[in-house]
């Protein structure tokens, strides 16, 4: 590979791409390292770019690690998630490992600075820990247990590994610098006691290795050159380097860090979703309110329009916070090439066209895929029973106001010119049927050329069926609580159960639609063969909302 034919789209390719260059390394490897006790997230997504689009890019080589140290918050359940979700996005990996996978390396790593004098067993609670670590004006205190022997700490580590003491008694520290400015370097905890059950190794270690001992090891062990990671890392990077330094390995990765990206307003953080989920007020983690990838996914977002945003949010040293309507663009624009044209009233009230012969009905043909030059095309039903959208219609309309009311014309999608001459109303008082007639010599594609100010969609009572329609908005309040939490938004999910669509139609859950003149959908995984559930993915821009409580 010619290197001095790539050019580098952001800093951390250029770090890449200088290492290439300059014979630090020959091969570029990277790691994708969720820790499999959650969903993925938005924000996700930059870091599976980078990691996998990086090792592409270079013709290098990246593995899927799960960082599975945390057995009392993991499972089989985000395990699959996350591969589902990185196969989604449309990459693959070479090799998937585990942290878990080189824990006897670990340990044997671990014995080793012990006997180098450079590990300790430390018998200091958690919280006497905590306190003799110091603030970031004030230096730590050294344990009185630093300065074991090398024969004692060797004893008391193997205790712990067999299981002698009990949780929280005692730790296996690095012995580095309390005095150290970066709090990180204060002599951390790179073992614990740990006697939960693992979901892959069951109870076979007593033991188990911190994110910030186990972390560079890995990637040391398995031949990762850039270890890529988000902003939160760069303090913890010194440890990175002192535990690869010290490990006696000949792989000697690079840390590299990024900003992280996220959208202002939305909510991404385990706790606060967990929350919601055990208030029963989401359904769980791939509910489609949530910015997991799973709910993004459910949505009816396409993987397309994460890594084109991701793309052009572009990469940095500072924490990027998109609005929404940046994000929406993406989506929009991907929806928009991919959709195919339904029509679908959410909202409806009955049109019927008194002029027009009862019982009897005529095909319209309607375009699948307009927004291509070369589009299938389907035949629909028009009749003199019609469903419309109940906005559509206004009994005293306000200035500008095109669409239909008395004495107006417009114009039905594919269909006919008809001028509206009158309504009824029910016993509430609201508008139940509004009544036109159509001029027959202005069917869609006839030479006759009436000029209307606006065309709107229908359905044919007996070509429509009933759907379900679940309209998606923020899950929170933009505001947050006096403690710090996010107020649930009670309006983030309208379920409109008397909405109706064209029938006919092979719908399927790979498929996305454009309701016209509405937003874009996507079948839900709640359909039955008995009823079509659809997630609204995005409103259509600057449009109103004919599905709104009225």
């Amino acid at each position: 590979m010619n290197y001095d034919e790539i050019k580098a789209n952001n800093f951390v390719e250029d770090i890449v791409l200088n290492d290439l260059k300059s014979g630090l390394i020959k091969k570029v490897q990277t790691r994708h390292p969720p820790e499999p006790s959650g969903y993925l997230h938005i924000g996700h997504v930059r870091n599976i770019m980078l990691n996998y689009g990086i090792a592409k890019k270079f013709n290098g080589i990246c593995n899927l690690r799960f960082d599975d140290t945390n057995p009392t918050k993991e499972k089989q359940e985000f395990v699959n998630a996350i591969k589902d979700d990185v196969h989604w996005l449309g990459y693959d990996y070479k090799d998937e490992f585990y942290a878990t996978d080189y824990f006897q390396q670990n340990y044997e790593i671990a014995i080793k600075l012990i006997k180098e004098g450079k590990a300790f067993v430390c018998h200091l609670s958690p919280e006497e820990l905590s306190k003799s670590r110091g603030t970031l004006t004030e230096a730590g205190v050294n344990s009185p247990y630093r300065n074991r022997s090398i024969e004692e700490n060797l004893e008391l580590f193997e205790k712990m590994k067999n299981g002698e003491f009990e949780t929280a008694t005692c730790c296996l520290r690095a012995k580095i610098d309390m005095a150290s400015p970066n709090i990180n370097m204060r002599d951390p905890v790179i073992y614990r006691i740990q006697y939960n059950t693992h979901q892959r190794i069951g109870n076979s270690w007593n033991i188990y290795p911190s994110y910030d001992f186990s972390h560079p090891l890995d990637d040391a062990l398995e031949g990762v050159t850039h270890s890529i990671c988000g902003l939160e890392f760069e303090d913890h990077r010194p440890l990175y380097n002192w535990v690869v330094e010290n490990s006696g390995l000949e792989n000697q990765p690079k840390q590299v860090e990024y900003s992280n990206l996220t959208i202002e307003g939305i909510v991404i953080g385990k706790r606060h979703i967990k929350k919601f989920v055990n208030e029963g007020k989401i359904s769980g983690f791939d509910d489609p309110r949530v910015y997991t990838l799973q709910g993004l996914k459910r949505r009816g977002v396409l993987p397309e329009s994460l890594l084109e945003f991701s793309k052009e949010a572009s990469v940095s040293k500072t924490t990027t916070v998109c609005e929404m309507s940046f994000f929406e663009h993406f989506v929009r624009d991907a929806l928009n090439k991919a959709s195919k044209r339904i029509m679908a009233v959410l909202n409806p009230i009955k049109l019927i066209i008194t002029n027009y012969p009862e019982n009897t009905f005529e095909d319209i043909i309607l375009e699948d895929y307009p927004q291509n030059e070369q589009t299938s095309t389907r035949n629909y039903k028009f009749g003199r029973e019609l469903l419309i959208e109940k906005d559509d219609f206004m009994e005293n309309p306000v200035s500008k106001f095109y669409r239909l009311s008395v004495g107006k014309k417009v114009r039905l999608k594919g269909a006919y010119v008809i001028e509206c001459t009158g309504f009824d109303h029910d016993e509430n008082g609201n508008i139940s049927t509004v009544y036109a007639t159509y001029d027959k010599t202005t069917k869609s594609g006839s030479e006759n050329k009436v000029k209307v100010k606006a065309t709107i969609h229908w359905l044919a009572c007996k070509y429509a069926q009933r759907v379900e329609v679940r309209l998606i908005d923020n899950l929170t309040l933009s505001s947050k609580t006096s403690n710090g939490e996010y107020e649930f938004n009670p309006d983030s999910l309208q379920v409109l159960e008397n909405a109706y669509i064209e029938n006919g139609i092979d719908f399927n859950f790979s498929e996305r639609y454009q309701f016209i003149r509405n937003g874009y959908y996507c079948l839900d995984q709640d359909t039955t063969p008995q009823k079509l559930v659809f997630n609204r993915t995005v409103t259509l821009k600057d449009r109103y909302n004919p599905a709104l409580k009225s």
